[in-house]
């Protein structure tokens, strides 16, 4: 089975069961909005594992991970394109780029993009992890802000005091700390970006990865054949590595498709207020199963936090009962 179609069959099959009247009967706004809510909630799913993902492939390092996941990724596109046939279609939408200003605005944010994975598979072997996850924590506020300034797009009280809280809780964790980590300001600083010029540019997720991961993959290469040719032999020599490393780049073309979907199905502002589902997994996942440190000062920042998702929780609720609301209104129409 194709990525693809995996993906279209996961996400129909959810979509169908949590919302079944709005599938069946909702107008195509309606619909989109739901398919791009049900695609934010499986990438985060995915992220989440990918985020663990790392300390199971020891003792590959965190940068070595992310060497090898950029190539399993890249191999799972081409194989995927290639099967379905729709190689050919992406490469004419790059031979579309006459100029070289079309092709710089095209590769700008690929260095964002391969900056960010590979802190996603460093941070959590290399002590980082919460402080990562702060940064997501981070991601959706900016993208409210890059949301109401570029686009104009407005928010509801719930989702004003959602942000409040979140600010606050974010606030209060960098003045208790003194300080703000690295690793926090460069996904909250450059990873918004990426998004947005994608989605400025109009790029589908399939191309846009095509692009990064074809840049990078003659420098993956050339780092292991160069630079770590005993862990090549390494993972050449083992079945389970190469079991692993096959499963990491299928998890992340499926992460990074519906998420990239996502972002370009769903307002900016309701894009990014999903996105905290993702750092509330890495969170939990960096202090359980990556053995992260855990102050107990961190709980007052961390609660205010969650209580800005829970305000979130809540006008996703409302949201919810409204389309039911106005998809009995067609169904009685349809039957008067």
């Amino acid at each position: 089975m194709s990525i693809s179609l995996l993906s279209n069959t996961l996400v129909s099959t959810l979509s169908r069961w949590l919302l079944p009247a709005i599938w069946t009967t909702g107008n195509v706004q309606q619909r989109t909005l739901m398919l791009g809510v049900v695609f934010a909630i499986v990438s985060n799913v995915l992220f989440g594992v990918l985020y663990a993902y790392s300390s199971f492939l020891a003792p590959l390092s965190g940068t070595q991970v992310f060497i090898w996941r950029m190539l399993a990724m890249w191999a799972v596109l081409i194989g995927y394109l290639l099967i379905s046939g729709r190689l050919n279609l992406h490469i004419d939408k790059l031979r579309a780029l006459r100029s070289v200003k079309q092709w710089a605005w095209l590769l700008l944010p690929t260095p964002i993009f391969l900056s960010q994975l590979w802190l996603f598979m460093w941070a959590p072997v290399n002590g980082q992890g919460v402080q990562t996850a702060m940064g997501y924590f981070l991601f959706p506020l900016m993208m409210v802000v890059f949301g109401c300034v570029l686009f104009g797009e407005k928010l509801s009280r719930l989702q004003w005091l959602a942000v409040a809280f979140a600010a606050v809780g974010v606030g209060s964790e960098i003045i208790r700390t003194q300080s703000v980590s690295w690793a926090t300001l460069w996904v909250c600083g450059t990873y918004p970006l990426y998004y947005i010029l994608r989605r400025l540019q109009g790029i589908d997720a399939i191309t846009g990865m095509l692009v990064d991961l074809t840049l990078f993959a003659p420098f993956a290469l050339g780092y292991l054949y160069l630079v770590a040719p005993s862990n090549l032999m390494m993972v050449a020599g083992s079945g389970f590595f190469i079991i692993m490393l096959a499963g990491l780049g299928i998890l992340s073309v499926l992460a990074m498709k519906t998420n990239i979907d996502a972002s370009q199905m769903l307002p900016v502002n309701v894009y990014g207020m999903m996105s905290y589902l993702e750092p509330a997994l890495l969170f939990i996942l960096a202090i359980t199963v990556l053995g992260n440190p855990f102050e107990s000062a961190m709980i007052y920042s961390y609660g205010l936090i969650w209580v800005g998702i829970i305000f979130l929780i809540a006008h996703g609720v409302r949201q919810l009962r409204r389309a039911r609301r106005n998809t009995r209104a067609i169904i009685n129409a349809q039957i008067a």
